[in-house]
């Protein structure tokens, strides 16, 4: 598997500094001068968690494991969150890939969540491992998304296959026959939430295509959720999950948001493992995802 640009801890550490403070530092100053939880109390710590964007399903079920119990005192908060977070995000994050095929990324999400920058530098982490990546342009709908497309593929030196305004799911057929000799195809989709009927049916077939041209090459049905949008990523998550067998998901600008507790409520509600996260602008600032790494850099 080829390897992402190495990040020291702290630098990451940093950027997810707002999740931290709004998921578990607020969360433990909020009990640790009590001595036994009250109903109060673990309803104000409910409260927290939920605003915090981890979900009121998860927050409560956290909560309720705390009622009525004198095992866990209110001093072993940290120590609680940080097990059953563990627990969560215990999914394997590596990013699915096989040497010597050629590996499929179907990649979907909203119009506005960071998916044609994703693309593009992951395009880019593949060529800088020499692999051949080839990019389908296939949110023909907007011709913006194939324009922005074209630019990022010639940054990442990638090879790109657009016909504007044509069927989605023939551009990407097309890519299919093209991508002999290639190592990786990156299949961009439409995004477009207020036409949800045409747009599930959009992302059908184009996953019809690929079931029966390349059926052993599709690595990752992927969303990608802007970190920003907290609990409405995961209703998207919900959505596009009714039209394809999505296997994971995307985080993008986790840096600065105070909302990467959805991390958690997609692992959790959703059963789906995080395996990109955005933290920067720069081509260099996407990285797979490490759940100890992350767990660490809420808890430390």
């Amino acid at each position: 598997m080829f390897k992402f640009f190495s990040e020291s801890f702290d630098s990451f550490k940093k950027k997810v500094s707002n999740t931290t403070s709004a998921l578990v530092t607020n969360v433990v100053k909020s009990v640790s001068d009590e001595e036994e939880f009250s109903d109060f109390v673990l309803d104000d710590m409910e409260d927290l968690l939920i605003s915090a964007d981890l979900g009121v399903n998860y927050a409560s079920e956290l909560v309720d494991k705390l009622r009525g119990q004198n095992k866990i005192k209110p001093s072993e908060v940290k120590n609680y969150l940080k097990s059953e977070f563990e627990h969560v995000l215990s999914h394997d994050n590596t990013l699915n890939y096989k040497e010597n095929e050629l590996n499929i990324y179907f990649i979907t999400g909203v119009n506005g969540a960071g998916k044609t920058t994703l693309i593009g530098k992951l395009a880019y982490k593949f060529k800088q491992e020499g692999k051949k990546v080839l990019i389908a342009a296939a949110d023909t709908f907007r011709a913006a998304a194939e324009e922005q497309l074209d630019i990022w593929s010639k940054r990442a030196g990638a090879d790109i296959i657009r016909r504007d305004k044509a069927d989605a799911a023939s551009v990407v057929y097309e890519a299919i026959q093209k991508a002999l000799g290639y190592d990786v195809l990156l299949v961009d989709t439409a995004g477009r939430l207020q036409n949800k009927y045409n747009l599930m049916e959009e992302l059908r077939k184009i996953k019809s295509v690929i079931d029966k041209n390349a059926p052993d090459s599709l690595r990752e049905s992927m969303l990608v959720i802007d970190a920003n949008t907290g609990q409405n990523g995961l209703q998207q998550a919900k959505v596009f999950a009714e039209a394809v067998n999505l296997t994971s998901v995307a985080l993008t600008k986790l840096d600065g948001s105070a909302k990467g507790a959805i991390v958690l409520a997609v692992a959790k509600e959703m059963n789906l493992p995080v395996k990109l996260v955005g933290v920067g602008e720069k081509m260099e600032d996407l990285r797979e995802f490490n759940s100890d790494e992350f767990i660490r850099a809420l808890f430390e």
